[in-house]
């Protein structure tokens, strides 16, 4: 198993950000730093084709949206922010909790409705929360997150505590009206807030093309003066590299920055969709020449940093970690009947 490296210290220009801005360059990684994105990548990929296989045997109820695809979004934005830093998200949410430290086993546990899940078996797919790692769910309700993420960033000013929120959304909830109170919110306030939308190319079974008027998401906050920036969802290092700079400039005080990540989703929108709105060849594509954790595995190869029995030794790991979170959600127990009004606020 690779031994996670210390955070990182990356530079960042401190430069006011335009409206219309271009991404940095990507990140360089260390080799540390390549393996663990790699593995942490990795680890959410496998994650999510066992959780694919649980809910095809009946094993996880509800519905189901994997992750595969864009396992390079949260990893390289876990990997340049800070301590007290708070995410939120959308019903796709097994690939952050994992990715911001959440047992496997407590996934895998919420997944199948057991007590040792992080909502203790009550949340399930689509509501995963952990306090104790400052992630807010898991969010059911279409871009219902971005006000609540709002409120997240309206607090650490409040505060005086120097934490920026990240709020994620998709390219179909981007075109919810309540996004756009929460932008006017922010940048009237000048909140510190960073606002990431997954564009996945498709919201659910409708491409951005269809559905969007402005397909180009880093330009929807330009008329509440929210500088924007679209970024290589593919490669980790960009995003790492364009996550820096937007949280220099959150943490500045200067207000909100809205980051439209082109990243890909390979499976359905959920597990009850066989995705025919797309072709064969779009998808082959995208596997072959930009999947996220092929790129990290070509560099290391490049640069000599690895062999592939050191991948390969890894995704052995890997597999392992994931049986034996499916191992402990099969045998754990689902939540006794008194759970069913706790946690209520009446």
């Amino acid at each position: 198993m690779v031994e996670k490296a210390g955070k990182r210290a990356f530079k960042n220009s401190g430069a006011v950000l335009p409206n219309y801005k271009s991404a940095p360059p990507p990140a360089e990684f260390t080799r540390q730093e390549e393996l663990d994105a790699y593995r942490d990548m990795l680890l959410i990929r496998r994650f999510e084709e066992k959780a694919g296989q649980l809910y095809g045997m009946g094993e996880i109820g509800g519905f189901c949206h994997l992750y595969i695809g864009q396992e390079a979004v949260i990893v390289g934005m876990k990997k340049v922010t800070g301590e007290g830093d708070q995410f939120i998200t959308s019903y796709r949410d097994h690939g952050h909790a994992l990715a911001l430290g959440c047992a496997p086993r407590a996934v895998m546990a919420e997944l199948t409705g057991r007590q040792g899940g992080v909502a203790k078996g009550k949340g399930g797919s689509m509501h995963m929360f952990s306090k104790e790692k400052n992630f807010y769910g898991g969010h059911g309700i279409v871009a219902a997150q971005v006000p609540l993420g709002t409120g997240l960033a309206f607090a650490n000013q409040y505060r005086g505590n120097n934490n920026v929120a990240l709020v994620y959304f998709g390219d179909g909830a981007a075109n919810q009206g309540q996004v756009y109170e929460s932008f006017n919110m922010a940048a009237l306030w000048k909140l510190p807030v960073i606002y990431v939308i997954e564009n996945n190319r498709y919201a659910m079974g409708t491409s951005v093309a269809r559905a969007s008027a402005e397909v180009d998401f880093s330009r929807r906050g330009i008329s509440f003066g929210i500088p924007g920036m679209a970024v290589d969802g593919m490669d980790v290092c960009a995003v790492a590299s364009a996550t820096e700079e937007a949280l220099a400039f959150a943490r500045a005080g200067k207000g909100p920055v809205l980051l439209s990540v082109e990243t890909y989703r390979y499976r359905g929108h959920s597990m009850s969709d066989p995705a025919k709105y797309r072709s064969k060849e779009e998808l082959d594509e995208i596997r072959r020449d930009h999947d996220p954790i092929d790129q990290v595995a070509k560099r290391l190869l490049a640069k000599g940093w690895a062999v592939e029995n050191d991948l390969k030794s890894i995704d052995k790991n890997v597999r392992a970690i994931i049986a034996d979170a499916v191992d402990f959600a099969e045998k754990d127990i689902e939540p006794e009947e008194t759970q069913l009004y706790a946690d209520i606020l009446a």
